[in-house]
């Protein structure tokens, strides 16, 4: 009786305004989607986010709404418009997203490596750099590089890093064409020898921890060198870039001293990816205000979040941005809450809750939850 009540609300509460589309393949998504939601698979959304990507807060809320849907946006369908028209040939082109705090670009991001799945790339995600140079849990090891002279490794953060990528890329690495260039001497009884599959490589960072930082060293060489020959095709997609360029990090060695980004073994792995030296790829980076200390928040604008040193690397890049919903998108969320049952009472509601969130998509999350 129940359950027959809860459907018969949702029906009503979402009559009126059209916030969904059967186009769940972005790549065929177009601007007459713009604003409406899609369901993305299940089986799919483990693959790409099971080990990160999706913000924690939008994550509570697929599993209250159990489902993983999508708004289809303008800043991702130009971004896409751009990747289907570019010539692979030439050195890899960076797009940057950038907007104010809960504007959407993560999950832009999300709709962007789901395109990316779709068509076939091979995907290297970074889901939140600040993991690794900001939040400093307990348990967080930190160790001396072996082969890079004055730099640290942060071996389980590497581990858990590769983990994330055999997983994104399982069907391609399952394929066991991808083989890499040289062979990789570990130890005097551990090495990776020369045309054997890339998922080998990945697999010896994962068992041995300790040479994890050194495994994703080798598979960004090896990525560049694929990509180069036409192997693969190639998406690269961080998030809170401009964290490798805040000067300060949270973490120490034993003696107190602060590490800074450029002592990190895993900055100096995805500075290099992220050259557009190489080709046959996509770079999409994002500058988030998040991704630094509370001091340095005055501007969501990437030359300032970035720095000097950061916008000299990306440069040339093409900056977009992701902005406040659109009216059309405010309704459709708003159609889509009611529907899920996150936001009931009188429409009336809705023009209050638009001038209260001022249309930024997190902030109208937030006040429709206790709603």
């Amino acid at each position: 009786m129940l359950s027959r009540n809860l459907r018969f609300l949702s029906r009503r509460y979402s009559q009126g305004v059209t916030f969904r589309t059967t186009e769940t393949s972005p790549s065929q998504q177009n601007e007459n989607q713009i604003g409406l939601f899609y369901t993305v698979n299940n089986d799919v959304c483990k693959q790409l986010f099971g080990h990160g990507g999706l913000p924690k807060s939008y994550m509570k809320q697929t599993k209250t709404f159990t489902e993983t849907s999508l708004m289809v946006r303008l800043p991702a369908l130009d971004i896409i418009n751009c990747i289907k028209a570019t010539d692979f040939d030439k050195p890899v082109i960076r797009y940057m997203l950038y907007g104010e705090i809960g504007a959407g670009k993560s999950l832009t991001l999300a709709h962007l490596l789901h395109y990316a799945y779709e068509d076939g790339y091979l995907i290297v995600h970074v889901p939140w750099v600040s993991e690794w140079l900001r939040r400093v849990p307990r348990h967080k090891e930190m160790s001396n590089s072996p082969t890079h002279e004055g730099l640290v490794d942060l071996p389980l953060d590497g581990a858990a890093w590769l983990l994330h990528f055999k997983m994104q890329n399982q069907v391609l690495l399952k394929k066991g064409n991808l083989k890499i260039s040289k062979e990789y001497v570990w130890s005097k009884r551990e090495q990776t020898p020369e045309g054997a599959p890339l998922a080998e490589l990945i697999e010896h960072g994962i068992t041995r921890v300790k040479y994890a930082c050194d495994v994703i060293d080798a598979l960004i060489s090896e990525i560049k060198i694929l990509s180069n020959s036409k192997q693969c095709k190639t998406f690269v997609a961080i998030d809170g870039f401009n964290t490798f360029f805040y000067p300060l990090t949270r973490l120490s060695t034993p003696t107190k001293k602060k590490v800074t980004p450029e002592e990190v073994t895993l900055t100096k792995s995805f500075m290099e990816l992220t050259k557009n030296d190489w080709v046959n790829g996509v770079i999409i980076l994002t500058a988030d205000q998040l991704g630094v200390s509370q001091d340095h928040q005055e501007s969501h604008l990437p030359k300032y979040l970035l720095y000097k040193k950061g916008f000299e690397h990306i440069d040339p890049f093409v900056p977009v941005e992701v902005g406040r919903y659109s009216e059309r998108e405010f309704m459709s969320c708003a159609s889509y809450y009611r529907d899920r049952l996150w936001l009931r009472g009188p429409r009336e509601t809705e023009g209050e809750l638009k001038l209260a969130s001022a249309c930024n998509p997190y902030k109208f999350m937030e006040l429709c939850a206790p709603l």
